[in-house]
């Protein structure tokens, strides 16, 4: 392990009581996590934050609270880095500009991203990759 890679999370939540999920492919491999990504050099966690929703989403963002932390080791998926995550509760204050589809990986033609809706309360930790996701999960169906 030679460094740290801090990554924030958003978890935006519609009136339907459903959570944003990101697909995406990259590296070679797909999976599906929350919207969000990697610090920067000289940001802070919230300005990354509503970065990442700006380049991923074209979303404008608040943040409403600190949701949770990673309290356990986790190596990268895609370095020699050691992984902390933060995730923080939005919510959107700009019109979220992507149709967001139905079924996982549909991508635009061009594309690696795309963006779906699913309800927590059929939210499984199979629905997403990573095994901070997976555990973020289990926390958003204890609090909704």
């Amino acid at each position: 392990m030679s460094y740290f890679n801090i990554r924030v999370y958003g978890l935006l939540l519609n009136e339907h009581n459903e959570v944003l999920l990101s697909d995406e492919f990259e590296v070679g491999r797909h999976f599906t996590k929350f919207p969000g990504g990697g610090l920067e050099l000289g940001e802070g966690l919230i300005e990354a934050l509503k970065r990442e929703f700006i380049e991923e989403c074209q979303t404008e963002i608040e943040v409403i609270s600190h949701f949770y932390t990673t309290d356990f080791y986790e190596k990268s998926s895609f370095n020699d880095s050691q992984v902390i995550s933060i995730y923080y509760l939005v919510k959107a204050v700009s019109t979220l500009n992507f149709v967001p589809k139905e079924k996982a990986f549909d991508f635009e033609a061009g594309l690696f991203q795309s963006f779906r809706w699913r309800s927590i309360s059929s939210l499984q930790v199979e629905d997403v990759t990573f095994k901070t996701d997976k555990v973020v999960v289990g926390l958003l169906k204890q609090k909704f």
